[in-house]
């Protein structure tokens, strides 16, 4: 692949149906495959450099990206499955007649106080891969920062989160 929009048009004529079938198939969305094989052309794309014709074929590339960006299509699903599922089970516990134990709100204001003393790249992950429900890749993807430094700053922050929770306000101070 040479890089050139020409040549990697014609790489997503030759090789899109692949993809798609490969990912409708797996998620069985015919929506969800749409955007898994979206995302796959755009990883091959701006990772195109990458490509080694010595290394394999261009087809199994790309569907060894397609098979990532699958994966992470159906993490995001359990995510949301959950995310729905604890939502649930919260709605009916504020049904009239039961209240919110007070620990939990508690609990709520001080992981957004503790969110508000990080610093901002590191609150903008957390709140990318919790609020957001994107994994590591699509923040690393859409932040433009290395997967390997996005992974960092979510492990520092949850830790600083951790330590400044269990510890209280003494170990924050010490925390960088």
């Amino acid at each position: 692949m040479r890089g050139d929009e020409e040549s990697f048009a014609l790489v997503y004529r030759r090789w899109g149906a692949l993809v798609y079938s490969l990912a409708a198939r797996s998620l069985g969305d015919a929506r969800e495959a749409e955007d898994v094989a979206q995302q796959t052309f755009l990883a091959a794309w701006r990772g195109r450099h990458g490509y080694h014709a010595l290394r394999g074929p261009l087809p199994g590339w790309l569907v060894g990206i397609a098979r990532r960006k699958i994966a992470d299509a159906h993490a995001a699903r359990s995510r949301r499955t959950e995310l729905a599922a604890a939502h649930a089970a919260r709605e009916s516990a504020d049904a009239p007649g039961t209240a919110e134990p007070p620990e939990a709100a508690l609990d709520r204001v001080l992981v957004s106080q503790e969110l508000r003393k990080l610093p901002p790249v590191q609150r903008d992950i957390l709140r990318l891969a919790f609020f957001d429900d994107l994994t590591h890749v699509q923040i690393a993807e859409r932040t433009g920062l290395p997967l390997g430094t996005v992974k960092s700053h979510a492990r520092r922050a949850m830790a600083r989160i951790r330590r400044s929770m269990t510890d209280g306000p003494a170990a924050d101070s010490s925390a960088a």
